[in-house]
């Protein structure tokens, strides 16, 4: 393994109010285990990541009341962190917005913290889905079929053209405020949700874009992390497939494996060198049977919650080479260990509750499956294993008692409409009383 500065510790940043972000967890582990100090801010201190044994101190997520005041509240935060070591600490955004706050304070931070060399411009250009289907324009990178409506109409019209149904995404998914119900990204499939979906722009903070919905299948979600260091070098970049996702089909890695791909990190490294781009990035594409073409579905600038799929044999993933990067020791070269899988637990479990017999194909390099590595349990650090599944068997508990109370609601109001009497027949006019002779 390559010596760490343990004398630089490590402080990870998520500004979202998700308990069941994996890749916090592993990311603590994964400096941790090098020896190097790891402090998090966090949406909560009973958060199951900062159960973890190598995890030393937490610190409360600020709370403004909009998702646009978080940054100047996240730099407060953390230049009032008390100064435990005599170097500067490494930060480590976890979410799009804590990358794009840290970014944006960048120059205030830097006496006490080392980060990429990052601009707000620079994230924004990819973190944005509008500005993202831009980016792939101008550099004729493979993208889905795009649109930006600017009415309700236009917004149903345009759906139709690209053929419903259809992708929706908000273009800046981290200013959605909490618990109005939106999703970053959502399938519609008439007219009519489109309309409704549009009209909740002012709401979303940003503009809806339409894409089009490429086939999904067996085998054709792929995903490159790595990270690139000061001179755009990217030793540890690597490609993975979906094997399972949540929802299925369209979210979230469940399971994944790495697998040998030359052609989608071909692509991969021009983008970024096209791009000048600096640190840790997580790309996400889809593979086109009708054409043969990989299209880019994101660009996340930062770890990608199924990073630790990557580790190699010497244990290098993009937040060890990141920590060596930016403490001026050298990255070494990445060595495949193709076949390595990555389960997140409970994702996995609901995947393979809806989709039992799905399988997957090998592709040309695979080597036959290697070790496993599940996101939450762990020999070494068994606290937050035990804490996700309560809090998640808790969370499906509360979601079990909301469909039953809107079953029983909906009951009830069926009840109450068949049980109606009927309404009572028109008074006869005279003309129309008549003798039957």
């Amino acid at each position: 393994m390559p010596i760490f500065d343990t004398r630089v510790p490590a402080v990870l940043v998520r500004l979202d109010r998700n308990p069941f972000h994996h890749g916090t967890l592993g990311a603590a582990r994964s400096l941790g285990r090098a020896g190097i100090p790891v402090h998090a801010v966090l949406e909560s201190p009973t958060s199951p990541a900062a159960r973890s044994r190598y995890v030393r101190s937490v610190h409360t997520r600020p709370a403004p009341a909009s998702p646009t005041a978080l940054p100047a509240a996240l730099a407060d935060l953390l230049l009032r962190l008390p100064a435990e070591h005599t170097t500067p600490a490494l930060l480590v955004p976890l979410d799009d917005l804590g990358a794009l706050a840290l970014a944006e304070h960048r120059a205030e931070l830097t006496d006490r913290y080392l980060l990429p060399d990052q601009s707000v411009e620079q994230l924004a250009r990819v973190a944005d889905k509008a500005a993202l289907a831009e980016t792939c324009r101008a550099l004729r990178l493979p993208h889905p079929p795009s649109e930006l409506p600017e009415s309700a109409d236009q917004a149903a019209a345009m759906a139709r053209a690209l053929g419903l149904p259809v992708v929706a995404k908000w273009s800046r998914p981290w200013l959605l405020p909490p618990g109005a119900g939106l999703r970053s990204t959502s399938i519609v499939r008439s007219p009519a949700e489109v309309r409704a979906l549009y009209s909740r722009t002012p709401e979303a903070g940003s503009r809806l874009l339409l894409q089009r919905l490429l086939p999904p299948g067996s085998d054709l979600d792929w995903f490159v992390h790595g990270y690139a260091d000061a001179a755009g070098r990217c030793a540890t970049m690597a490609a993975g497939r979906k094997e399972r996702a949540w929802p299925d089909g369209a979210g979230l890695t469940a399971v994944g494996r790495w697998t040998a791909n030359p052609a989608i990190e071909r692509m991969a490294g021009e983008l970024l060198r096209a791009l000048g781009y600096r640190g840790v990035f997580d790309l996400d594409f889809r593979l086109d049977r009708a054409t043969g073409a990989y299209h880019l579905l994101d660009f996340n600038p930062r770890p990608g919650a199924q990073f630790r799929l990557f580790a190699d044999a010497a244990g290098i993933d993009v937040v060890r080479a990141m920590h060596l990067d930016l403490t001026g020791r050298r990255i070494p070269a990445h060595s495949p260990s193709y076949g390595r899988r990555f389960v997140v637990e409970n994702y996995a479990t609901l995947s393979v509750l809806t989709s039992p017999r799905r399988r997957h194909g090998s592709e040309p390099g695979d080597a036959p499956r290697g070790r496993t590595e599940t996101a939450w349990f762990a020999a070494d650090d068994l606290a937050p294993g035990f804490a996700m599944a309560g809090a998640w068997l808790l969370h499906a508990l509360c979601k079990g008692l909301m469909t039953l109370r809107r079953h029983f609601r909906s009951g009830r109001a069926r009840k109450v409409a068949t049980v109606s009497p009927p309404p009572m027949a028109p008074a006869r006019t005279a003309s129309a009383r008549t003798t039957r002779r």
